[in-house]
């Protein structure tokens, strides 16, 4: 066969694989449709059935893959490529300003008036040799923070009540850590979930179902975060936490557990959850350098707990307790939704080097959100709210809402506007929607997918 002839019938082989993959395209594309028990099976309205399980969202928090398109399917297995984007532009008002924290040293505040491509996700997932046995890599980024990773993990499932996972996954602090990514109010978590959370780490889980509508997870991890914590600097404690949730009317609460009820129930659907953390807690580095490596734990003003100065001037906190509980309860019904969480956490058993003018800090929160689905399937206004009792009673708040507009009919494709007023702000960072000690009016407008 001449190189002529050879590249001939590579061409062709190619035109007609790319045929046959886009018309497959296009049915992914179309409107899915989920089973009654809304339990992760998609059958389409238009074009060919596709008879298909997409992977439910078994304690891997932010990590379950999308519903994707196949790229490979045989009997020995299977492999999935999915996406999640988001873009959005964030305005932290007013420009400038100074707040002090609970020692009363004070602190600038510039507020963020920027456009970002803020977040990417791609999935490569699918089952090795029996679809008990799943898989998922995951290329990760968030350009407001300069990283990107790439991570993933293995899951075998023995029946309905018992599954093993290894690899990344949530501590199982909040309700917004348990899978109901990306589907929140707005782009991201309420002010009063990601101050107190824990972040996601290396370990092994294990999750099912103990009896109809009563659920489990169990999860043992390396620490509280493992973002920008390399191995040889962890300890040989590790993290340990629990979630139990009960569905008890209809079983479900729609895809992902998500905010909103966008797939309009036609009977009553509530859930109800608790859990909890434990964790030892190190800043990871040196006690002479004044920023830790620790950056997951913040106090109620906003500083970094590991911080040196943090709790007293010139004084460095190792290591400490962090212990978190939370319980959630809502409700769905014909396009509204109502969401209430109460959580508490307690930071203990200080190692520091000198002395401290407390052994311990209690902050208790609760956070609000209320959904409406104006235009079924199409338009949404959610208002929200959280609040904290902290240990120095500054007594952090926000309120506000916002709007979400879905083009397509579905959760592939949404458009969100948001504002909201925030009070001495807890959470910081670039990673979300807050900066730490901001008083002012935050607005944000962005779009995300997720395929």
């Amino acid at each position: 066969m001449t190189i002529k002839r050879a590249l001939i019938k590579a061409f062709l082989i190619l035109a007609i694989s790319l045929l046959g993959l886009s018309t497959h395209l296009f049915a992914q594309n179309d409107t899915p449709v989920l089973d009654s028990q809304l339990n992760g099976t998609f059958q389409i309205k238009r074009g060919p059935v596709i008879n298909d399980t997409a992977y439910k969202n078994y304690a891997s928090g932010e990590f379950t893959p999308g519903r994707g398109f196949d790229l490979v399917r045989t009997k020995f297995g299977a492999l999935n490529i999915s996406i999640y984007a988001m873009a959005r532009y964030l305005n932290q008002m007013p420009g400038t300003q100074t707040w002090q924290d609970h020692l009363g040293k004070s602190h600038d505040f510039t507020g963020r008036n920027d456009f970002y491509w803020h977040r990417s996700m791609i999935w490569f997932s699918g089952w090795v040799g029996t679809p008990k046995f799943t898989y998922a890599a995951t290329v990760w980024t968030v350009f407001t923070t300069q990283q990107t990773l790439i991570y993933g993990n293995m899951q075998y499932r023995v029946n309905s009540h018992l599954r093993f996972g290894l690899g990344v996954g949530p501590n199982l602090s909040v309700r917004s850590m348990q899978g109901s990514f990306p589907f929140y109010s707005s782009t991201d978590r309420t002010m009063g979930e990601d101050a107190l959370r824990g972040g996601f780490t290396h370990g092994f889980w294990i999750t099912g179902e103990v009896v109809p509508k009563l659920y489990y997870t169990v999860m043992f991890g390396n620490n509280l975060s493992t973002l920008g914590i390399q191995a040889s600097k962890l300890t040989r404690n590790l993290a340990k936490s629990a979630s139990i949730w009960w569905m008890p009317t209809t079983g479900e609460f729609g895809p992902r557990g998500g905010i909103g009820d966008f797939e309009n129930h036609e009977e009553v659907a509530t859930r109800f959850g608790a859990s909890y953390v434990n964790s030892r807690e190190d800043r990871f580095n040196n006690i002479g350098t004044p920023s830790p490596d620790n950056t997951q734990i913040r106090m109620t003003d906003g500083v970094l707990f590991f911080e040196t100065g943090a709790l007293a001037e010139g004084v460095t906190v190792d290591n400490a307790t962090y212990n978190m509980f939370s319980i959630d309860a809502g409700v769905k019904y014909r396009g509204f939704n109502l969401q209430a969480e109460f959580y508490g956490r307690k930071l203990s058993k200080f190692a520091a080097d000198g002395p401290l003018p407390l052994s311990e800090l209690n902050d208790f929160g609760y956070s609000l959100q209320v959904n409406k689905m104006i235009i079924p399937q199409k338009l949404m206004l959610y208002g929200a709210h959280s609040y904290f009792f902290d240990e120095f009673k500054r007594h952090p708040w926000e309120a506000g809402g916002g709007i979400n507009l879905y083009p397509f009919k579905n959760r592939s494709w949404r458009l969100n506007g948001q504002v909201m007023y925030v009070y001495k702000t807890a959470a910081g960072g670039t990673f979300g929607l807050y900066t730490a000690g901001q008083t002012g009016t935050t607005i944000t407008f962005g779009s995300d997918i997720l395929l």
